[in-house]
């Protein structure tokens, strides 16, 4: 039977190191399959990464040895080193196309039908967004006999014209409530008002300079451009 997450979901560190061993497979194939140590780089890329982390090579090891118990992964003997593969399409039961969704979804999280498009780029490329949220509705209702659902369609959020889709493969995600933007995600109100007065003060100054040169050239400035920002 196919992999199920509803029994055993995948931890974290699981899920970055069988993304990770997928997206190399497709964008370095000349160095894969990976070593320990290349594998424990591309987990903590600072780029593609959502969220980004620092695994140690104690704990991807950790989750390789259970991925290999799963069947989602396997070792392959090297020149001098042991070397590591996933099996995601056999053991999830997924088509390739599935599989590159899922393999972004887990190593950028929740995103839209054209995120996914515009970032599977090196890995596939879909047609157009159509067929990206075909394979997405046929992993949303997969079947229990095949191992559940994959995917779930968010909320919207606000302000947000397009829902985004979040993998299963970690467990249930709370769908319950829209997400929210995070202060991290606009600037801090104390800065936007540090701005404002950046921008008042280099008006002020450029309103002063074109009073100086009307004044030395006897030209009336026109009064409404000399208004103080704000006024009418």
């Amino acid at each position: 039977m196919p992999f199920d997450p509803s029994a055993r979901p995948l931890t974290p560190n699981e899920a970055r190191v069988l993304a990770t061993l997928m997206e190399k497979a497709r964008t370095v194939p000349d160095s894969y399959p990976l070593s320990l140590n290349a594998l424990v780089t591309g987990c903590n890329q600072k780029s593609s990464r959502e969220p980004v982390m620092t695994l140690s090579e104690a704990e991807a090891q950790e989750a390789l040895d259970e991925l290999k118990r799963l069947t989602l992964a396997f070792e392959t003997s090297g020149n001098r080193t042991t070397r590591w593969e996933h099996n995601f399409q056999r053991g999830v039961g997924v088509p390739d196309q599935s599989a590159v969704l899922l393999g972004l979804l887990m190593l950028r999280g929740p995103q839209t039908a054209g995120e996914l498009r515009i970032n599977a780029e090196r890995w596939y490329r879909f047609a157009d967004i159509s067929s990206v949220e075909a394979f997405l509705d046929e992993l949303q209702e997969r079947s229990p006999e095949k191992g559940g659902p994959l995917v779930v369609q968010l909320p919207r959020a606000p302000g947000a014209r397009e829902q985004r889709w979040a993998h299963l493969l970690c467990g249930l995600v709370d769908v319950s409530t829209p997400p929210t933007t995070t202060l991290a995600a606009s600037p801090a109100p104390q800065a936007l008002q540090a701005r404002v007065e950046v921008l008042e003060a280099q008006v002020a100054a450029l309103q002063a300079t074109v009073q100086r040169l009307c004044s030395e050239l006897g030209i009336a400035p026109d009064a409404a451009a000399m208004s103080p920002p704000g006024q009418d």
